[in-house]
């Protein structure tokens, strides 16, 4: 068992969790994930590990609230503990020989970009950083991704804060401005980071990207999260989640976490009305 040790709202849809977890603590690194199994009835989740303490021993993971599991997971509080947590998983993210890299973060996506900066940043990489919103309520993690940023900007689509517009809107002015990166790290939606890669592309920029398809088991023995790389089939969980942006298929990747949208709608529906239940109780 997992105890958690703090839990804060990010937002209205988002939470981390602070939760007991020493071995992994010790091993981990950034880009790392975990299985995260929050009840017997709940199904397993990846989860990014976003923060940890070596000499205390806990490991922090933030998710958003969008299906049955998350709902579940969302249900505990802090002195409960979570059934099963399995990692660190995944290749951690390469941050070696770099000089200047811009990390992009879009919504909940920032939760990844957050331990990735900080690995950059602690190494005395340059890191320019762009997180992007619809609007402002929906914003986490600007105070984190500051501290580990040499600059930091702020888009929203409303423009209600930061600036107005994309994040794409943004790199293409600090590369036209001169700024010249190593790398380009993006976080986010699917539909985000094929647009990176279309635009960085253009500029000849390397870019990687972190994949978070459909995952069971973490393992790759289910292959629910093959991803095409090059037209060859990889594994996110084995052979990620970092991959060249430029040779990710994002169409069939998209096509792929649609699948079973119905049945996710179906799920989440009936957990809501079963806590619903609970609570007028």
């Amino acid at each position: 068992m997992f105890k958690i040790m703090e839990e804060k709202v990010l937002n209205k849809d988002v939470k981390l969790f602070r939760i007991e977890a020493s071995k992994i603590a010790k091993m981990c690194l950034p880009g790392q994930f975990v299985i995260v199994h929050a009840t017997e009835e709940a199904e397993r989740i990846p989860l990014t590990i976003a923060d940890y303490s070596r000499t205390e021993g806990w490991i922090t993971i933030i998710f958003q609230l969008v299906g049955s599991a998350t709902m579940k997971l969302a249900q505990l509080t802090v002195g409960e503990a979570i059934r099963d947590v399995v990692g660190p998983l995944g290749r951690p993210s390469n941050l070696d020989n770099l000089t200047k890299v811009c990390v992009i973060g879009g919504g909940v996506g920032c939760a990844i970009a957050l331990p990735v900066a900080r690995g950059l940043f602690e190494k005395n990489v340059d890191v320019e950083t762009i997180i992007g919103f619809r609007n402002r309520d929906l914003m986490i993690l600007e105070e984190e991704l500051k501290q580990y940023s040499n600059h930091l900007h702020v888009m929203t689509d409303d423009g209600s804060a930061g600036e107005k517009g994309l994040v794409t809107q943004k790199l293409e002015e600090l590369i036209q401005n001169g700024h010249q990166f190593d790398e380009v790290i993006a976080i986010g939606p699917l539909i985000m980071m094929k647009f990176v890669a279309l635009l960085t592309k253009k500029y000849n920029i390397k870019t990687v990207v972190s994949m978070n398809p459909i995952m069971i088991d973490g393992t790759g023995m289910c292959g629910c999260c093959r991803v095409s790389v090059g037209g060859k089939t990889k594994f996110a969980c084995v052979d990620g989640p970092d991959f060249d942006a430029h040779e990710i298929d994002f169409d069939e990747a998209m096509m792929r976490n649609k699948m079973y949208v119905p049945e996710e709608t179906e799920k989440r529906e009936q957990t809501c009305n079963l806590f619903k239940g609970v609570t007028h109780e």
